[in-house]
């Protein structure tokens, strides 16, 4: 049996590499003697080589003795070229020379320490170099674990803690906090390579530090492409991010890289700094995606839409528990035959808070979407739809469907097929009963995995609503290769078509681009009279809008579907939606 030697690595172990810049050899022969059992000497002879070592290892070189009266290039010179280099900068350099008139330019130009000739004693010379090395390593440690490796800037909590300083040597200071997001950047990852987003954050950054200084303040690089500014008061935001924008590399200006920026103005110092970069970051979110400004102005009104936002979180279990969610039903209406047909109908989430009344679900709904409380209301919402078909069907005799929401949240959830089966049979449903409302943006966001999961409920059964078609980025050829049974029209964009000629051309072509597929049309939003001609005229097949009815609680929408059921219902409503 082979006994191999196990090599054992260690930081401390390894030896310290020294470079030697001394033209006489005698000097260097004795400083090499004093050092080789401790360090890795490195010689240099003179300015040149030495700056060519340096160049190809500052990395690795640890320290430099540095004679000052070399041959080609004067040691003063050669501190002003490592001071100008922030890679080269970072070496301690110790001084050796007897003109002790030298020591505070020296010192200027950032030497550290000074060893006397004619040299001192080995001991004291090895002292001298290992305390300095061990000061530099720590040095070293301290900054990389107060920066960002990929920008150089401070990382969040140290930023938090000098931003916190100056406040304390400022107390009466007017501070500006500002938050630069890059709009889209994955696409510039996924477009041009991981390399080229990395630049686009180097150039922010190398801006965004110049800028401070100039200026006064300090930065950080918070998460991938954000980054926070903590500054004296300004108003020039919209100069200061064109100073921060850049563009991509090699590209033409149309690719410049645009950015949003959120910025609290003469922000509250009674609040803790990160609190204040709160209020920063939600003025940034306020303008993302907006055509209209890249900058927003934190003001009350988001401070009361925040305090909502945490009242109606820290609300939802109770609320949930007492009841105060109620399903609402809006009525659908087939309109291909001569009358129109009540063929379904859509299940909508009302919330009526014992203190702040009715809750619009424009706020709450986002507000759920985001923070994954959604799905535990979806759940709710999709039960007692379930159990309101179930009740009709034996009250009236009828089954009329009833589309539920189903949020890319849900999609993502690999429970969900089971929950979906589980309310259909507690109900003595057929899956048909239930139509899957699944927005068009849930298609582009992780397209593979949903996709797949529509297409296993859909196989189940269900029949699968687009819904908001018109609002995201699907071009119209995916409509044949997407999973989906019936499309809905987005309310703004027939709104939009209805009164624009151009759009009125696009709408007319979408519909039977639809129909030449077999997929039948809903317009949702629809209002007027005059809507519905035009709209049947078009070919669209079902109405869901105001025009017919305003969404109803349970009672009104059981004497609604009892005064438009007739006893063909049940045959219409099929073929409402089997077209």
């Amino acid at each position: 049996m082979t006994t191999q030697t196990q090599t054992i690595f260690h930081p401390s172990a390894e030896k310290r590499r020294i470079l030697i810049v001394e033209d006489e050899a005698v000097n260097q022969m004795i400083l090499s003697r004093f050092l080789e059992n401790v360090y890795e000497v490195i010689p240099a002879m003179n300015g040149t080589e030495a700056m060519e070592l340096i160049h190809a290892q500052y990395e690795a070189i640890s320290l430099i003795l540095l004679d000052l009266n070399l041959p080609d290039i004067h040691g003063l010179d050669i501190l002003r070229r490592l001071n100008a280099n922030p890679h080269y900068a970072r070496i301690p350099v110790i001084v050796m020379t007897a003109d002790g008139k030298a020591e505070l330019d020296c010192l200027t130009l950032g030497a550290i320490d000074f060893i006397p000739k004619p040299y001192p004693r080995q001991e004291i010379v090895l002292a001298r170099i290992r305390r300095i090395v061990e000061l530099s390593e720590d040095r070293d440690l301290l900054h990389w674990t107060e920066r960002d490796h990929l920008t150089g800037l401070y990382n969040k909590d140290f930023f938090f803690r000098y931003a916190s300083m100056l406040d304390d040597y400022h107390k009466t200071l007017e501070t500006d906090v500002m938050v630069v997001d890059v709009n889209r950047f994955h696409t510039i990852n996924n477009r041009f390579g991981k390399a080229c987003g990395d630049r686009v954050l180097r150039q922010i950054a190398e801006q965004a530090l110049e800028l401070v200084h100039a200026s006064g303040g300090i930065v950080c690089r918070s998460e991938a492409d954000t980054f926070f500014l903590y500054c004296p008061h300004r108003s020039d935001y919209g100069e200061i991010l064109e100073k921060l924008s850049v563009r991509l590399e090699g590209e033409g200006g149309e690719n410049r890289v645009r950015l949003r920026m959120g910025v609290y103005s003469a922000a509250d110092k009674s609040l803790d700094i990160e609190r204040r970069f709160d209020r920063a970051k939600m003025a940034a979110d306020a303008v993302k995606g907006s055509a209209a400004s890249a900058v927003g102005l934190y003001d009350h009104s988001m401070y009361e839409k925040e305090i909502l936002a945490e009242r109606l979180i820290e609300a939802f279990p109770k609320a949930l528990r007492e009841k105060q969610f109620t399903v609402y039903f809006q009525p659908k209406f087939s309109i291909r035959a001569d009358e129109p047909v009540l063929c379904s109908a859509e299940a909508l989430a009302r919330w009526k808070h014992p203190q702040m009344g009715m809750i619009s679900p424009g706020v709450f709904i986002p507000l759920f979407e985001n923070n994954g409380l959604i799905q535990t209301l979806d759940h709710f919402i999709w039960s007692e739809a379930a159990a309101e078909v179930r009740r009709l069907k034996e009250r009236l005799g009828v089954c009329i469907p009833i589309s539920i929401n189903v949020s890319r949240i849900d999609l993502l959830d690999p429970m969900l097929t089971e929950k979906l089966r589980g309310i259909v049979e507690d109900n003595g449903l057929d899956y048909g009963s239930l139509i899957l409302e699944i927005t068009e943006s849930a298609y582009t966001e992780d397209s593979g995995q949903i996709v797949e999961a529509v297409k296993r409920l859909r196989e189940m059964g269900f029949v699968i609503e687009m819904d908001d078609f018109g609002t995201g980025y699907s071009s119209l050829n995916m409509l044949s290769s997407l999973p989906i049974d019936v499309l809905k029209l987005d309310m703004k964009f027939i709104r939009s078509a209805l009164r624009d000629q151009k759009a009125s051309r696009l709408l007319e072509a979408i519909i039977h681009l639809a129909e030449s597929i077999d997929v039948p049309c809903i317009a949702e939003g629809v209002e007027e009279a005059g809507q519905v001609a035009e709209l049947k005229r078009m070919g669209c097949d079902i109405i869901q809008g105001y025009f017919f009815s305003r969404p109803l609680p349970a009672e009104e929408y059981e004497r609604f579907v009892r005064e438009h059921t007739v006893p063909a219902a049940r045959q219409d409503t099929e073929e409402a939606l089997a077209q």
